[in-house]
């Protein structure tokens, strides 16, 4: 079963439980039905060990209480270390009274002698720094940790850690991901994932209106050609190539044909380079009339410039005049470091495609908050920014964001963003609004590189552009995450 693709920020996850407990559900139902799903978590994974609660003041402690419950029921070994007792008349405190087993001190020496520790200390809307004496009980932990929600210290926003978090091996949360499962360095502290339904309904979700996304095939549709579509129809990608650097550019153009473009023309800065393009694919078309000719043929709307060209002024001059002609440009690599410090130079450009250092080198250090910084780039620029890494980031000046979960760690070689560059041109051409291209592209970028497996090459993604696209067409695409 596959996930949402709605992300709750931790403000938004109050709206919806406020809004359901406004429509009748009362908050200690919610609570009982949290309770239960990590209950029914722990025990679908766990042989009965000696478990140890560890539960803060609020209502993550209060779901704690329940789990504690519910596994002592079971016939579990189980005792509640308490940080401090929850505030009188709460639903947490309701569930605390109705704990009737052992509570010991929240110390590290309890800690280390349990067999599981449930985390439900914090949630994931903890706005400041773990306590030293909580991050020493929680780093004492002798056996798995089970997190109620999120490790607790880990902002659910962001994914950063506040102090300390711990390093969970399972993480229950309800009812949709926050964007803290899925960002570095929350993805690897939280373990598996497991999202469960309490009955919060899904009709809470207009009003709160979500601006961040699981990228998946929910928030784009690949494109579909007609069975009267020509290459024409199908668009026309043009790539400019640097002058002794013909890989780069060439892995792109690949890429944009292999996702389907009806027609790539690749411009030669002087007959060396362009013999050396015309002894490649053959289905490349090869010009050295230059960009101002090139320019004026209005049937080639999509335009990628960077890869392998220099970080100079020439190359920012042919993206502004790109621009200018009214041409989607996506913008990568030489491209991008010809804009550093100003990115008014890449105002107008469809997709930018910045790692995390050509990032900062062109809006300045992206900090904690990934997800606000390169909103704000977006709407600095007009363009949709793609924040390159293993957890990439895809922007829209609109404010939606999508975060990809799929790509592998040997994705992480030299080449791969000339592939990405080259898909994102590959679906604008054929008429893909840019935001959903952008995440399209990060998402068959992913697959086809799960699909190489280790020792990934970068022009070994071309062999599986296809076969990604074909599974994607036919629904065949595996599932993202776990679902409960």
């Amino acid at each position: 079963m596959d996930l949402p693709h709605e992300l709750l920020t931790p403000a938004e996850m109050a709206q919806a439980d406020a809004a359901a407990i406004a429509d009748g559900t009362p908050g200690l139902v919610l609570m009982q039905a949290a309770g239960r799903a990590v209950a029914r978590a722990v025990m679908r994974r766990f042989r009965p060990v000696r478990c140890l609660v560890l539960a803060g003041p609020g209502n993550n402690g209060g779901d704690g209480y329940v789990v504690a419950r519910l596994l002592d029921q079971a016939g579990w070994p189980v005792a509640v270390a308490a940080l401090v007792p929850p505030s009188p008349g709460t639903d947490a405190a309701a569930m605390a009274a109705r704990w009737q087993g052992p509570v010991l001190p929240f110390t590290a020496a309890k800690a280390a002698r349990a067999g599981l520790v449930v985390d439900a200390v914090f949630g994931a809307g903890l706005s400041r720094p773990v306590e030293d004496r909580v991050a020493e009980v929680l780093g004492a932990a002798g056996g798995p940790v089970v997190a109620v929600d999120v490790p607790s210290g880990l902002d659910g926003a962001t994914g950063a850690v506040r102090g300390f978090a711990p390093r969970a091996a399972l993480t229950v949360t309800f009812f949709r991901l926050k964007p803290g499962h899925l960002l570095y360095p929350g993805r690897d502290l939280c373990g598996e994932v497991v999202l469960a339904d309490i009955g919060l309904p899904a009709s809470v979700l207009p009003a709160i209106a979500p601006r961040a996304f699981r990228n998946g095939p929910a928030l784009w549709r690949l494109p579909r050609p007609e069975a009267s579509s020509h290459k024409y129809a199908r668009g026309h990608v043009a790539v400019i190539a640097g002058p002794g650097m013909t890989g780069a550019a060439r892995l792109a153009a690949a890429a944009a044909r292999r996702t389907g473009a009806g027609l790539l023309t690749m411009l030669a800065p002087d007959a060396p380079t362009a013999a050396v393009l015309r002894a490649g694919d053959p289905g490349v078309m090869v010009s050295t009339e230059g960009a101002e000719a090139l320019r004026q043929d209005a049937r080639i709307g999509v335009w990628v410039i960077g890869p392998g060209l220099p970080p100079d002024a020439a190359t920012r001059e042919l993206v502004h005049q790109a621009v200018a002609a009214g041409r989607q440009v996506v913008a990568d690599a030489g491209a991008l470091r010809a804009a550093t410090g100003d990115p008014a130079a890449l105002a107008g450009c469809a997709v930018l495609t910045p790692h995390l250092g050509e990032f900062t080198a062109i809006f300045g250090p992206p900090g904690e908050d990934r997800l606000a910084a390169v909103r704000a780039a977006s709407r600095a620029t007009g363009a949709v920014v793609v924040l390159k890494g293993a957890d990439s980031l895809v922007a829209a000046p609109d404010g939606r964001v999508a975060i990809n979960a799929n790509a592998p760690p040997w994705l992480a070689t030299g080449g791969t963003g000339d592939v990405l560059a080259g898909i994102i041109a590959g679906l604008l051409a054929q008429g893909m609004a840019r935001f959903e291209a952008a995440a399209c592209a990060c998402h068959i970028h992913g697959e086809a590189a799960s699909r190489a497996g280790p020792g990934l090459l970068a022009e070994d993604l071309q062999g599986h552009i296809a076969a990604t696209m074909t599974a994607m067409a036919l629904d065949l695409s595996p599932a993202i995450g776990h679902a409960s």
